[in-house]
């Protein structure tokens, strides 16, 4: 993760609080004597979570809040995330499979997302990261982030696409939904977002213009951003960009292995081990990996490497952190432990690792690691019981080290949990998302193959 990234999340994340859990979870876990079977486990999980985007979503425009704090509901209550509410979408079509809610209501749902989103401040298509949910105002992450963010924006434009692929086919009112979506995604201007250059770029400010200067360079979450510009029908990108800014005209690729396993593509700013786990998760929720392949890298390669590297990284425990383990593992950027034990934030990994356990890293890595994965969520679920699991699931941020619990919920950790087990059970968000018409040819227009989808 860029340093810079790193800190203005931090800035604007961070809080200095104790706030214990409080107790009051819905759903307490299961008696250890009578263990659940890991698909019982992994629908408990999968439909526990999703009501961090269903029952705690934004009253007004439907949209995922950026946090949700069970001890202090009215926290931040209005603040709606775009690329969270991405996953959101994709979290609803899940909940619609699974029968967590019928199909009529998840219509309802994605109309008014898509209502709001309709009205919402746009900057040359993009939508901010942050919106208030009660009027779609811009909500700046920072002094000069109050404009257009690209990579959030793809974030969402990729639950966009499940959500029309799900819906085409359907009766007259699920079509016109579909549609809606369609006229979203293809209002984002991409090719505004290269600034003349062949990269894109995160950040334009309607104030500060590019000051930021944040260009998209391989490798860290941004991959999906490049698929969903060359993807686009009305304002794409050529293959230039991809190959000149992304992949850094060739010196994306990496030699280095960690325990074994080659990291196959430079991590940005993560050189001493590989970067938080968020970066095998957030491009990959509708890209599928599997048999996917570039003249880089192949992609499913890359993301079991980084997970395996994590994993043996945390069964190897170098800082020597009590409860690290095979059962007890997952290093990303989520809330985090202060010095003084109060709750901030912070992108753990190999070389930033500060005894915190984010249970979406381990879950969400499920595609790649089953049995691992698998040995974690059953570790968080039937040995920490409420110090671990409330009214949306896992919380955010554990240290068995320190006895320590962010009692916390964020959309862009929740929502990758949902998404990667539905995807692991059904594959049903990799289906939508990779027979899109317009994703196979933005990956063929890439020079990206996939044997399992015929490209």
């Amino acid at each position: 993760m860029n340093k810079f990234f790193c800190i203005l999340v931090a800035t604007f994340l961070s809080c200095s609080s104790s706030d214990a859990p409080s107790g009051q979870s819905p759903t307490e876990p299961t008696n250890p004597g009578t263990p659940l079977t890991d698909a019982q486990l992994l629908d408990l999980v999968e439909k526990q979570t999703f009501k961090y985007f269903w029952d705690y979503a934004e009253a007004n425009s439907g949209m995922a809040r950026e946090r949700y704090i069970p001890s202090d509901p009215s926290y931040d209550q209005n603040i709606v995330t775009t690329g969270g509410s991405g996953f959101g979408l994709m979290a609803i079509l899940a909940g619609i499979n699974q029968n967590y809610i019928t199909r009529t209501q998840g219509l309802a749902r994605l109309n008014q997302i898509a209502d709001f989103l309709n009205t919402a401040d746009r900057f040359h298509g993009a939508w901010p990261h942050w919106m208030n949910g009660t009027n779609g105002d811009v909500i700046p992450f920072g002094t000069m982030d109050n404009g257009g963010d690209l990579v959030e924006t793809a974030f969402l434009a990729s639950g966009m696409i499940t959500v029309r692929e799900f819906f085409k086919n359907g009766t007259a009112e699920e079509q016109a939904l579909a549609t809606k979506y369609d006229n979203l995604w293809k209002g984002i201007d991409w090719d505004w977002y290269r600034n003349g250059q062949n990269v894109l770029y995160w950040h334009w400010s309607p104030n500060y213009g590019w000051q930021m200067n944040f260009p998209l360079q391989g490798y860290n979450e941004c991959l999906i951003t490049y698929v969903l510009a060359a993807s686009s029908p009305t304002h794409g990108i050529t293959a230039e960009p991809y190959h000149q800014g992304w992949g850094r005209s060739g010196q994306i690729t990496s030699s280095a292995s960690y325990f074994g396993f080659p990291l196959i593509l430079k991590h940005n700013g993560a050189e001493a081990s590989s970067g938080p786990l968020f970066w095998a998760h957030y491009s990959y929720l509708g890209l599928d990996p599997n048999q996917l392949n570039d003249q880089y890298a192949n992609y499913w390669d890359v993301n079991y490497n980084h997970s395996m590297i994590h994993y043996n990284y945390c069964v190897a425990n170098p800082n020597q952190y009590n409860g690290y383990g095979a059962n007890y593992w997952g290093l990303t950027a989520s809330y985090s432990r202060n010095n003084d034990g109060t709750i901030g934030y912070d992108a753990h990994m190999p070389s930033n690792d500060k005894g915190v356990i984010s249970p979406t890293a381990a879950i969400s890595s499920i595609v790649y690691t089953p049995t691992q994965s698998m040995a974690a969520m059953r570790n968080f679920y039937e040995n920490y019981g409420t110090q671990l699991w409330g009214p949306a699931g896992f919380y955010d941020a554990h240290s068995k080290h320190f006895n320590w619990t962010a009692p916390r919920y964020l959309a862009i950790d929740q929502g990758p949990e949902i998404v990667m087990i539905e995807n692991y059970r059904t594959g049903l968000l990799w289906s939508l998302f990779m027979n899109a018409p317009e994703v196979r040819q933005g990956l063929q227009t890439l020079g990206f193959h996939s044997s399992k989808y015929g490209i």
